[in-house]
């Protein structure tokens, strides 16, 4: 499903569950075969060290839930800042998260014709997603309200990721058609993401959401803002733009999990969101720590979206001076 390789919420996620009840011990074996099998750092962990050590730790465990602090310590142990665990609560309320508005999800148009979207992340529900990209869409043409923009801000700074579809739907004009990205296996295979007629895809499976409505330069340049909230799904939308002609970031380094997350439905519920693919842009470089800006400026959290925001201004001078919107 293209749903599946994403940095995931929780709700798309594969199912291991079993007819018949199983025993704590089980319930720990199955949970690391999951991750040995899939785990993006798979081929740098001493595996029989770390199941005998995770056995041993939950050896007095007799039922499932009392193994969930083990499961949740070799997740830690692998070392990509990524992985998680959810409990069977913990997902349900995943899978019923929805969103009628998204506060920061907005466009404008700032002077000289800079055209301004800002793209938080999001998560949660199909319904949710679907609201997400329509008001993403028409915050794209918001910010192109009062003329063609000459370029574009797209600013990344509130987003912590969820799922990186719905902001690719939004993004996709800009973005630019083909290849602009992948995810990359242990074992070297890769699955390509690219743009079709505005439309995102993975893999040769386009996204749910049509078509996106054009922009009127397409190939106009781009500044993104990023920070050290930019994370995730968040940050596979900055790798999206890595590359692009005509684009540069401002700002400070990302997070530093520029990974895909898979879900992995246990016997009773409970979810592994397990790290299993490195982002790449789409010159074939992968990314798995914080990515720095191209111009390094720091803005106070307070300063963001006010007029004292030092990236926006450094954004607007790069693209003020720029062919594109030279004179306008």
């Amino acid at each position: 499903m293209l749903a599946l390789l994403l940095v995931v919420s929780a709700g798309d996620a594969r199912v291991d569950a079993r007819d018949a009840p199983v025993s704590a011990r089980e319930y720990l074996s199955r949970a690391l075969d999951l991750v040995e099998a899939h785990s993006v750092r798979r081929d740098q962990v001493d595996w029989p060290r770390l199941r005998h050590d995770a056995l041993a730790r939950a050896e007095s465990a007799r039922t499932p839930s009392e193994t969930y602090a083990v499961i949740v310590d070799v997740l830690t142990e692998l070392g990509d800042h990524h992985s998680r665990f959810l409990t069977p609560v913990e997902h349900a309320i995943t899978l019923r998260e929805t969103g009628d508005t998204f506060t920061g999800l907005t466009g404008r148009q700032l002077p000289g014709r800079v055209g301004y979207l800002s793209l938080p992340g999001v998560g949660g529900a199909p319904a949710g997603l679907a609201t997400y990209v329509r008001q993403g869409r028409a915050a794209v043409k918001e910010a192109e309200r009062d003329g063609i923009a000459c370029g574009w801000i797209v600013d990344l700074r509130q987003n912590e990721g969820g799922n990186v579809w719905p902001m690719f739907a939004v993004a996709a004009p800009l973005l630019g058609e083909g290849k602009v990205g992948s995810f990359v296996f242990p074992d070297g295979r890769s699955t390509p993401w690219y743009v079709k007629n505005r439309r995102p895809g993975l893999n040769g499976e386009e996204s749910r959401w049509g078509p996106a409505d054009p922009v009127g330069r397409p190939d106009a340049p781009v500044a993104v803002l990023t920070d050290g909230r930019t994370a995730s799904a968040g940050e596979a939308l900055l790798v999206a733009f890595a590359g692009r002609p005509d684009t540069r970031t401002f700002g400070t380094a990302s997070y530093g999990v520029p990974t895909g997350n898979d879900g992995f439905v246990l016997s009773d519920g409970a979810v592994i969101v397990l790290t299993t693919v490195l982002d790449a842009d789409r010159t074939g470089r992968t990314y798995d720590r914080p990515i720095p800006p191209d111009e390094e400026v720091p803005t106070a959290r307070a300063d963001i979206r006010t007029d004292r925001d030092e990236a926006v201004e450094a954004a607007t001078r790069w693209l003020l001076g720029h062919n594109a919107c030279r004179g306008l």
